[in-house]
């Protein structure tokens, strides 16, 4: 199933029915984890893997993601950084910052690593890669609205209340997030999302290195999904320089 962004200026926020059932459908989508789920096999190459939380939340919310990409093999790392509150001050200070603490996380590995991030913290991942390149073999984002020219979600005021600070950029930020990182990058929406508005989380453009994969589900229980888990899998297995499109063995499911 293909889609392409809807203009950026006229994305609206999820229907309030979407974001009702929040809650019900992540508990549901945990519940199908906890009955379907085997242990994988460990194939991973070990490489690095550091998962980026949402925002309001710490390293306990993508404890699942962290466990998934341990028994497959790779070193799951926590951001490190505790509870996501959103950057305070100044905006390219503060992604500095984050930076170098993710090249002090990093030092003990040689081979480069994949930078996971859930919904905001996916926008710390996409920019970390932009100023780590070297170190940094591609990026996934999960429910991360990083295409839209307005505040497409419905914790705004959560940002502002955690932050101090209104979720408001302006355009020249704005565009900086749109562009993808110089590394391969996928991006795994939901339209029930019932948070952030889907088109806000494709790319307006095509790229050999850019995929937009769509699963079903809830924005709360990305982190335990288990078709989410499933892209991950199959994005952590790609060699470096072997860049292949995912494609979906699910019938129902969607490439992008």
């Amino acid at each position: 199933m293909s889609s392409s962004a809807a203009a950026t200026s006229t994305i609206d926020r999820p229907p309030l029915s979407l974001l009702g059932s929040e809650p019900w459908r992540a508990a549901r989508e945990y519940l199908s984890l906890r009955l379907t789920q085997t242990r994988p096999d460990a194939v991973g190459d070990g490489h690095p893997v550091i998962i980026y939380p949402g925002l309001g939340t710490d390293g306990n919310a993508v404890a699942p993601l962290r466990r998934h990409c341990e028994r497959l093999g790779y070193t799951a790392l926590d951001w490190g950084m505790g509870f996501n509150t959103g950057p305070r001050g100044d905006l390219e200070e503060w992604t500095r910052e984050l930076a170098e603490h993710t090249l002090h996380l990093l030092q003990p590995y040689r081979q480069r690593a994949t930078l996971i991030g859930w919904s905001l913290g996916g926008l710390y991942a996409r920019e970390l890669a932009k100023l780590l390149k070297s170190r940094v073999r591609q990026v996934i984002t999960i429910g991360t609205p990083f295409n839209t020219s307005a505040d497409p979600t419905h914790v705004g005021w959560l940002f502002k209340f955690l932050s101090g600070n209104p979720p408001v950029l302006d355009e020249t930020a704005r565009a900086r997030l749109r562009r993808p990182p110089p590394v391969p990058t996928t991006s795994i929406y939901s339209r029930s999302d019932g948070i952030v508005a889907w088109q806000a989380c494709v790319h307006a453009r095509r790229s050999p290195r850019v995929q937009d994969i769509e699963i079903d589900g809830s924005h709360i229980g990305m982190g335990w999904n288990p078709a989410v888990l499933a892209v991950v899998e199959d994005r952590l297995a790609q060699r470096p320089g072997k860049w292949r499109r995912y494609i979906d063995p699910l019938p129902d499911g969607a490439d992008v």
